[in-house]
């Protein structure tokens, strides 16, 4: 290839991008006049001032009501409460039983765990195999 044709092949490709760009840059200025769509605000209702004494008395009652101490219905007879159940304790047999039961089944585990320690891995045997012999 000669240099004048490197030099018009690069010439139309410049033009080409030129175009690119002035349909891109159209595109962005297009979309840069259309105003974004402006969201409705929910219109508002305006309360009369008799509505909002109304809702302001009720509330002050509302809140006299929770604040006020509870009024005790008098009591016709005091009733003793009834004493808490008592807890139940296990005996010191029982709690022997247990705890030999307990030792037991560790000593079993423990007995368990050094068996498997004393038990010599098994050796890999390399199989040998038998060559035929010749008649």
């Amino acid at each position: 290839m000669s240099i004048e044709t490197l030099i018009t092949e690069i010439d139309a490709e410049i033009a080409r991008l030129q175009q690119a760009h002035a349909l891109l840059a159209g595109m962005a200025e297009a979309a840069r006049e259309t105003p974004a769509p402006v969201k409705k605000i929910a219109k508002r209702w305006k309360l009369s001032a008799a509505a909002r004494e109304r809702i302001a008395a009720a509330q002050r009652k509302r809140w006299a009501k929770a604040k006020k101490p509870a009024r005790t219905a008098p009591v016709k007879a005091e009733k003793k409460a009834a004493a808490p159940a008592k807890k139940r304790r296990m005996n010191a047999a029982a709690r022997k039983r247990i705890a030999a039961a307990q030792k037991k089944r560790w000593a079993a585990i423990r007995g368990a765990k050094e068996a498997a320690k004393k038990v010599p891995p098994k050796k890999a045997v390399k199989k040998v195999s038998a060559k035929k012999q010749h008649p």
